[in-house]
């Protein structure tokens, strides 16, 4: 019969079994740590041409109030039912024109009584009327035009709009001076006046038509 293994030499021998595995789990453990980080995970690499620079400045501009003076708005009304009467005379000019036109041409063939006199004055006061209407918006609208130069909106609109009717008023400028002409020529100067009055008043038709359709 074999003899009993002593309880202590059990004991004994358990001990350096458990001593020789918490040794072996720390070499390995120290053996991880002093490796790093560096050696057991890659550092990623960055392609300089993927970067992208920021931007210096991301910060949004306050939009600029633009303030009007209370004269402004006057002139803006004056200067808008000019505009409305405006059209009435050039046909009131237009029609007594054409009704002279007409008798100095029968009076040149020696058909007619002549060139009527109330015919006349009324054209005149037409032709008067039209220099008093472009006299009041060419200084209300250029002033107009000057205070809102610092407003974007509709910029574009209203100075294709003032030269429209400055061109429109150095033709009526035209159409004055040759009055006298038309009034004692021929019936050939008396065309001429007409025409370029014609003209004059197509370009302020167009120039004030187009704030009438889009100026909002």
């Amino acid at each position: 019969m074999a003899p009993a293994t002593p309880p202590c030499a059990t004991s004994t021998g358990g001990i350096l079994v458990l001593s020789s595995f918490l040794s072996a789990a720390a070499a390995a453990a120290l053996s991880t740590a002093s490796a790093g980080p560096a050696d057991s995970v890659p550092t990623p690499t960055i392609d300089p041409r993927l970067v992208l620079a920021a931007p210096i400045d991301t910060a949004r501009r306050r939009p600029h109030a633009i303030e009007y003076s209370d004269w402004y708005g006057r002139r803006l009304t004056v200067h808008r039912y000019a505009s409305y009467v405006m059209l009435p005379v050039f046909a009131g000019e237009y029609v007594y024109g054409q009704r002279l036109l007409r008798e100095k041409t029968d009076a040149f063939a020696g058909r007619g009584n002549g060139v009527s006199d109330t015919d006349r004055g009324v054209h005149q006061f037409f032709a008067g009327s039209v220099a008093a209407l472009f006299g009041i918006n060419t200084v209300t609208g250029l002033w107009n035009l000057y205070d809102s130069r610092h407003d974007p909106a509709g910029r574009r609109l209203r100075v294709t709009h003032s030269l429209l009717l400055l061109a429109s008023d150095a033709g009526f400028v035209a159409t004055g001076l040759i009055a006298g002409r038309a009034s004692e020529g021929s019936p050939a100067a008396g065309r001429t006046h007409r025409n370029v009055a014609l003209a004059s008043m197509g370009v302020a038709t167009v120039g004030t038509g187009m704030m009438w359709l889009l100026h909002h």
